[in-house]
């Protein structure tokens, strides 16, 4: 069985934190993971650390595991002698480093608590060094709030694949879907592909086809029902894809599938379907379309014993007047039909 991935973490901001404290009270006690900067710019005003200290304490006491951002600066800011008094002051579970701090200076965190150094600047042969110093070091790749600037697939896989050779947990953001974060409103995501689309969909994608060891929701806002799809993965291993069947198929909603173990990249088949062509369903030639990707297929007839068969389309396929077209996964969650492994389960649902 693959290994589920682990739970969705969160973004704090002291100038929404009080938006955000509902949902967050919703997660108390959960451990979940969530990332706060100290280091935010428009955030600092005459009160800046009194404010952060009562949101650090907060989440805290309600057993949120806080990843907090810092700089050189946030030590002098906060008037503490060094950074491992100033987590203990503010409950901090791990320490996310970036610019002004040297390879030693990390290591030496690392060996009192938990690090996080910046995914895509951090050399491998550096890393490697840090993480023999600690028992825990992760890596996280940064949020990129412009259109355009977000990293690429082939850049994100190098580097993580590098870093987690060197022996650490590698961590990225989704965009959120709900409230969008200042001033751009366009989303924080890692992928700029990701941007603009559902969290669950970006989720899946980072957790099962990029192989990344932990996401966060980079923006302030994540509907229920997109927070409610990423839960269920975590929990019970299945995919929720959204999609819209046709006529005389809705009865496939809500059901759990399989994918075969031994299904091709290029489409799901759906291992409990072969009971429905066992038993010799008769499935009459009807919209013999060509097969997009997305598209939800049931052979017909035409395919014999395969007869009833269902599968879900990940490439473009011509069509076939054995097989029926009989719905499409809705087009934002279209990225879902590449997240199902072999021997993965998924769930049709309506949108």
């Amino acid at each position: 069985m693959w290994p589920r991935p682990e739970p969705l973490g969160y973004s704090v901001y002291l100038a929404s934190f009080a938006q955000q404290r509902e949902e967050l009270e919703t997660l108390a006690g959960s451990g979940a993971a969530v990332f706060l900067s100290l280091h935010i710019s428009e955030e600092f005003s005459a009160d800046y650390c009194r404010r952060a200290e009562e949101v650090c304490r907060w989440l805290s006491a309600r057993n949120f595991r806080i990843i907090a951002d810092i700089s050189t600066k946030t030590v002098s800011q906060f008037g503490q002698p060094d950074l491992i008094r100033l987590a203990e002051r503010l409950g901090v579970w791990a320490l996310r480093v970036d610019y002004g701090f040297t390879t030693e200076a990390i290591a030496a965190l690392a060996a009192r608590i938990p690090v996080v150094v910046n995914a895509s600047t951090t050399a491998p042969e550096d890393a490697a060094r840090i993480a023999a110093a600690g028992p825990l070091v992760m890596a996280m790749h940064n949020f990129y709030p412009r259109p355009e600037t977000g990293l690429d697939d082939e850049f994100f896989l190098k580097t993580t694949r590098a870093l987690q050779s060197a022996g650490l947990r590698v961590l990225a953001f989704i965009p959120g879907d709900r409230e969008l974060r200042g001033p751009i409103h366009e989303g924080l995501p890692t992928l700029e592909r990701h941007r603009g689309l559902p969290p669950s969909a970006c989720f899946a994608d980072l957790a099962v086809r990029l192989g990344t060891d932990g996401v966060f929701v980079g923006d302030p806002g994540i509907s229920s029902r997109e927070r409610a799809r990423i839960l269920r993965f975590c929990r019970e291993g299945v995919l929720e894809i959204p999609a819209r069947l046709l006529p005389g198929a809705q009865w496939l909603y809500d059901r759990v599938f399989t994918n075969r173990p031994d299904a091709p990249a290029w489409l799901i088949r759906v291992a409990e379907s072969r009971e429905y062509s066992c038993s010799g369903k008769q499935v009459e030639p009807w919209n013999c379309l060509p097969r997009m990707r997305g598209s939800i297929t049931m052979d017909n007839d035409g395919y014999g014993r395969y007869s009833g068969e269902v599968q879900l389309v990940r490439s473009d396929l011509p069509a076939d007047s054995r097989v029926n077209v009989v719905g499409q996964v809705e087009m934002p969650w279209i990225l879902l039909a590449d997240c199902v492994r072999n021997g993965g389960k998924f769930v049709l649902t309506r949108s």
